[in-house]
């Protein structure tokens, strides 16, 4: 565990010493503040769903951003060697990047409880939805830091890692448009796959422990795919 959280450490200061991430974060909270600033000022509607649904929509943009490095920066710089003949397991190296972006996460989430501040001077606030619906950008948000550091895995090109990363995404993400198209139980089969839909009843206030464990699922599915490309590449 000390291993872990040292890679850990090392990787939140290159967060902080990187100018992508002050430019992901930046773009993050400026965009989603003027979305909200644009529903709440003209409707005035008490409703947290204001903030989540274009938070969960910029995480497309903003987390490759903040996932692309993460391997792919050892990669390109001959560092992955010296890393992975070290004493540190593959699985501490992957866990302590991932906890790392898990960091991140909550900074970007616990940022937004700005607009819940703004909204509460102007009405009272429905609580569980308050909590589960930022519940549900964290875990989406999660499930996307793993994927994102997947597609870091694969090429020693950050802007490569950064399309793949957009482009996995955007497979969760319009899986269940996909399932309308094709109708029937298909619909059905892969809106349980939707990285959206599930976020769906968290919004409404509605604690579902099986939606809660497709994010958690889906994270370890792609930390444990990070590590086998990473041990692919120890015994080449």
């Amino acid at each position: 565990m000390r291993r872990t959280w040292a890679i850990t450490k090392k990787e939140l200061q290159m967060y902080f010493y990187s100018p992508t991430s002050y430019v992901a974060f930046a773009f993050f909270f400026l965009i989603v503040g003027y979305m909200f600033s644009s529903n709440f000022l003209y409707s005035t509607m008490i409703d947290v769903r204001m903030v989540s649904s274009p938070v969960s929509f910029l995480y497309l943009l903003v987390i490759p951003l903040l996932t692309m490095r993460l391997v792919s920066d050892e990669l390109r710089q001959g560092t992955d060697e010296l890393l992975l003949t070290s004493p540190v397991s593959i699985t501490e190296i992957v866990v302590g990047k991932y906890l790392s972006t898990l960091i991140v996460q909550l900074l970007l989430v616990g940022g937004c409880l700005l607009y819940p501040l703004i909204m509460s001077a102007y009405g009272t606030l429905d609580q569980p939805v308050l909590w589960l619906s930022f519940l549900s950008m964290f875990l989406i948000g999660a499930a996307m830091m793993a994927i994102g550091l997947f597609a870091s895995s694969l090429s020693s090109h950050q802007m490569v890692s950064g399309v793949l990363g957009i482009a996995l995404l955007l497979v969760f993400w319009t899986i269940d448009w996909l399932g309308d198209t094709v109708g029937g139980k298909i619909k059905d089969y892969l809106g349980m796959f939707s990285i959206v839909s599930r976020g769906n009843n968290l919004q409404k206030g509605v604690l579902n422990f099986a939606d809660v464990l497709f994010y958690v699922t889906l994270a370890i599915v792609f930390i444990v795919l990070s590590i086998q490309v990473l041990e692919r590449k120890r015994w080449r």
